[in-house]
């Protein structure tokens, strides 16, 4: 072998090396892992320590504000126009608006939503919104705990201190094609975040999280008559599952088993969880933003003409628990009661499917019966069967614990239980 040859060796051997060590240092400090199912089935989630400090120093919470006294006169008697909180007192109504305001519109102020030479006016759009956004909050607290359950919602927990929320989507065109056959992709093939610059099809919520198209992948028969799943509806439902994993930071574990993944007996107790949000989501985008169509202006419209709506990280921006799960809602009672247009949903998060070749399809609510003095209810929606805890459930940890130095600066008050 002549020199130049082992040099010219040498020189790439070396080159690997780095190239090795520069891969090696890309994930600093090493990923931990924690133990989520029965060892052997893969059930672990990962996270890198440094990346998940970042989200928790995202995640701090504001000072609530005073408690307001709930006597004296009705903020509906003391102010003009006070459609939701009017039976406040004066006290809490301004108290709830002094919040709003540095939620919401830290820098811009009162005027952000009202007309300072008149506030009872209602000619900004934004307080047609801020009234109509007040109502989905409470409704939130009130009708949803199947999926906010104790720690709730508060306007913080979407906006973060911004006008327009972080995370929100609209209706994508993607990109521009041929026409015909020829031009069409069936969303596939045009990388954005959305869908963690995979090939997937790019825009999974429009079918998923405004329509109410079923999440199915998993064929319920090796035959193909009676089967209805095709190539094209398991990768819209990869995509919305890469959402689902990038906006809690977890993976796909955290719902579903590894060695059944369609099997509801056999998954962890948060699919059930999830389940009720995909649903909770939907109904917040169809019967409250989108109605608000012809309110907003067209600056503040998607390209097909659409408003901004919500998905899962709208809330949780990149945690399994929004605000690693601090309650805000409940230092704010005041955004607590349905409102007066309220879809009444199922109230028990158990009743889920015993057999998974049958999608769930949202209950009715029971009607509430007069109950013994210290008993509580619990609704059993009859059109899903109720099933009993399964050992995966049993023996499954009951949440990825946040280490309680990462709540150190948040008010005793404020702090909830891990369910």
């Amino acid at each position: 072998m002549s020199p130049s040859a082992s040099i010219q060796r040498y020189m790439a051997a070396l080159c690997m090396l780095t190239m090795a060590s520069v891969l090696a240092g890309c994930e600093r400090p090493a990923p931990s892992s924690t133990q989520w199912g029965f060892r052997g089935t893969a059930m672990v989630n990962v996270q890198n320590p440094r990346l998940y400090q970042a989200k928790v120093d995202a995640n701090q919470v504001p000072e609530s504000q005073p408690p307001a006294d709930a006597s004296g006169p009705k903020a509906k008697e003391v102010y003009q126009n006070v459609q939701v909180l009017g039976d406040l007192s004066a006290g809490q109504f301004t108290r709830v608006m002094v919040s709003i305001t540095s939620w919401v519109a830290p820098q811009q102020g009162c005027v952000y939503c009202h007309n300072p030479a008149n506030f009872a006016e209602d000619k900004l759009y934004t307080k047609v919104v801020a009234r109509r956004m007040l109502q989905m909050t409470r409704h939130l607290n009130s009708d949803w705990k199947s999926h906010v359950q104790a720690t709730g919602v508060t306007c913080y927990t979407c906006h973060r201190g911004m006008p327009v929320p972080a995370y929100v989507w609209f209706k994508d065109l993607g990109p521009k094609t041929a026409q015909g056959m020829a031009g069409n992709h069936y969303g596939q093939n045009a990388p954005t975040p959305a869908v963690g610059l995979s090939s997937l099809p790019f825009d999974p919520f429009s079918n998923y999280l405004d329509r109410a198209e079923d999440i199915r992948m998993a064929s319920t028969t090796a035959l193909p008559s009676g089967d209805r799943q095709s190539i094209k509806q398991t990768e819209w439902t990869y995509a919305l599952m890469m959402h689902f994993s990038k906006s809690l930071g977890v993976n796909c574990t955290y719902c579903h088993n590894s060695r059944a993944f369609a099997n509801w007996e056999q998954s962890t107790p948060q699919r059930v969880t999830a389940w009720y949000g995909i649903r909770m989501v939907r109904d917040l985008n169809n019967h409250y933003l989108t109605p608000l169509t012809d309110t907003f202006p067209d600056y503040r419209k998607g390209a097909t003409g659409d408003v901004a709506k919500v998905y899962c990280a709208s809330c949780h921006q990149g945690l399994y628990k929004p605000l690693l799960g601090v309650s805000m809602a409940k230092d704010y009672p005041e955004l607590q009661g349905p409102s007066p247009d309220a879809v009444v949903m199922p109230a028990d998060p158990a009743a889920v499917p015993a057999d998974a070749s049958v999608p769930p399809a949202p209950p009715a609510a029971a009607p509430a019966a007069p109950l013994p003095a210290g008993t509580h209810a619990k609704l059993e929606p009859a059109s899903v069967p109720s099933r009993p805890a399964s050992a995966l459930q049993s023996a499954v940890r009951p949440a990825l614990a946040v280490p309680a130095a990462h709540l150190s600066a948040t008010t005793a008050s404020q702090r909830v239980a891990a369910n």
